[in-house]
């Protein structure tokens, strides 16, 4: 069940979710209305919108141009405020020997791109399909030669992170303090790395809503919220 609204802690994923994704990471484009739409979406839940991504937070700033609560990294950056500081679980950071070689794979496939992040990386394929097998294995040798990293799929791309950097960390942080503390938490988000952040909602009385399932789109959502902020119920 979806919480009610005045209750709810809404929690979005962004690129995929908020955001239709697009042919590189850097190549997003953010509706006009969208920002409008969240800020006032935000005044009536009281404060208690967040965006969870694995994006950095200055990135997700960048996009947005308009400071929000924001878990980046998959938990691995936790603000709770707009204008809050930003805090970091003591996670490990991936070996630099590991960057480098993700970027040798990534060069040696015209397409391929990787994505450096602040403890870890990903190597997306969208631009190179048949290179994503070739990363996967790749990938998961690196991890298994160092205790205390994973190896994640996404998107057209996989990821290596620290283990406890995962969105359900994220969700637990942010619910842990105001103005989320004492809400009901609600994601929204489209890819098996939301699915950790949709269980620790489900775990506390909330909900987890899949795009492709409850919306279809991020255009959808996003119709969605702009008929929140009219209506102030969840339709």
């Amino acid at each position: 069940m979806v919480p009610p609204f005045a209750r709810t802690a809404l929690l979005l994923d962004l690129d995929g979710t908020l955001l239709d994704i697009a042919p590189t990471p850097d190549s997003v484009i953010v509706p006009d209305a969208l920002v409008p739409t969240l800020i006032a979406l935000r005044s009536a839940l009281d404060g208690a919108l967040a965006i969870v991504t694995g994006r950095a937070i200055p990135v997700v700033d960048g996009f947005l141009r308009h400071p929000f609560a924001v878990a980046g990294e998959h938990g691995g950056a936790i603000r709770h405020t707009p204008d809050g500081a930003v805090s970091r679980p003591d996670l490990p950071s991936v070996p630099a020997t590991w960057i480098a070689q993700a970027q040798a794979w990534a060069d040696a496939h015209p397409g391929a791109l990787l994505e450096r992040k602040a403890r870890g990386f990903a190597l997306h394929f969208r631009g190179a399909p048949e290179a994503g097998p070739f990363f996967q294995a790749g990938l998961a040798e690196l991890v298994a030669s160092v205790p205390g990293f994973q190896l994640m799929p996404g998107l057209m791309l996989w990821e290596v992170r620290p283990l406890g950097a995962d969105k359900g960390s994220a969700v637990t942080a942010l619910m842990a303090q105001p103005p989320f503390l004492g809400r009901l938490p609600l994601f929204v988000g489209d890819d098996v790395t939301d699915e950790d952040g949709m269980r620790v909602c489900r775990a506390m009385g909330g909900a987890g809503l899949r795009v492709d399932a409850a919306f279809g789109s991020p255009a959808g959502v996003r119709a969605w919220l702009v008929r929140a902020v009219a209506t102030g119920e969840w339709q």
